[in-house]
């Protein structure tokens, strides 16, 4: 029989978040059985809680954002893929702003603080979805399908396509979390080099860098190019360089780190469902859009049974 858990000590880690460049401190802490993650705005006076749960999403574009009212919580994607792959049922996350910190651009980092910790067992049952059907969501125009079909256990097959060849048609897949940290919870969120500028242009991406993100150019870079960006990111010219197609100052991990992190999403988006789910996925193009939709249609599914 499996138990509910949370971790047995507080801690805290602190940051730029990726979009609003704001610096945050987000300190988890235990919580009891039955109360699953819940984010706590205690900048805000009243404190504003927000279930981490589909139902309170307010917006996907570039990362999942959750409200209650005018309060907000983005960029939780990764937190939140942490939790669900170490199993961490219940935990109360304290924000002092209104973005999650990006740190390294992957999970890995949440992971480590969690396992630095450790987690404890509740005395209290351990509750899964179950799915009484196939669900399925899908938008035929960008590509996108989301199957969700009823298994004994978790797994996941993940294909993300791409017009450019640096990244083309990849393949990630998960059965179960063991793996988890050594194959997944490292792979750091990607972006195209002409969307970076678009990006800034829309005042976003103020807390980017070269280290959290990687940065796939299509073409080589002019001096002046070089200047630009050096700028943008302060950093040397020197340093600014593009190897085996990725604007970066690290190498990828794995050939298919785009969607392998794709799939990192993907955990931390369908985590919203507010418990794990014993279900078989097959996701096509998926994004925190498609991601979240999904959850929210199992979610209306489940409770109307």
């Amino acid at each position: 029989m499996n138990y509910q858990t949370t971790i047995k000590s507080p801690f805290t880690l602190a940051g730029q978040g990726l979009h609003t460049g704001k610096f945050t401190h987000v300190t988890v802490k235990p919580a009891p059985a039955d109360t699953g993650i819940v984010l706590l705005r205690i900048d805000l006076s009243p404190v504003v809680e927000i279930p981490a749960k589909a139902c309170y999403v307010h917006d996907t574009n570039h990362g999942t954002t959750l409200s209650v009212g005018s309060a907000m919580v983005s960029t939780i994607e990764h937190m939140m893929s942490a939790f669900n792959g170490l199993g961490v049922d219940n935990a109360f996350v304290e924000v002092d702003g209104p973005e999650v910190p990006i740190l390294d651009g992957s999970a890995i980092l949440w992971v480590n603080k969690i396992l630095s910790v450790g987690l404890v067992e509740l005395d209290a049952v351990r509750h899964y979805i179950t799915l009484p059907q196939a669900i399925e969501w899908s938008d035929p125009d960008a590509g996108i399908m989301m199957v969700a079909t009823p298994a004994d256990d978790f797994s996941v097959d993940c294909q993300i396509e791409f017009k450019s060849e640096l990244i083309g048609s990849q393949q990630a897949a998960i059965c179960g979390m063991d793996s988890y940290m050594e194959d997944i919870a490292r792979c750091r969120t990607f972006v195209f080099l002409h969307e970076v500028e678009a990006l800034l242009a829309h005042n976003l991406i103020k807390g980017g860098d070269l280290d959290n993100a990687l940065v796939f150019a299509d073409k080589p870079l002019g001096e002046e190019e070089k200047s630009r960006l050096a700028a943008l990111f302060n950093k040397d010219k020197d340093s600014i360089h593009v190897h085996n197609g990725v604007l970066n100052t690290v190498e990828p991990f794995f050939p298919n780190e785009p969607a392998r992190h794709k799939l990192l999403d993907f955990l931390g988006d369908i985590y919203l469902l507010g418990a794990p789910v014993k279900a078989h996925f097959s996701i096509k193009c998926p994004g925190h859009r498609a991601n979240t939709e999904l959850a929210k249609k199992i979610s209306n599914l489940i409770s109307v049974q």
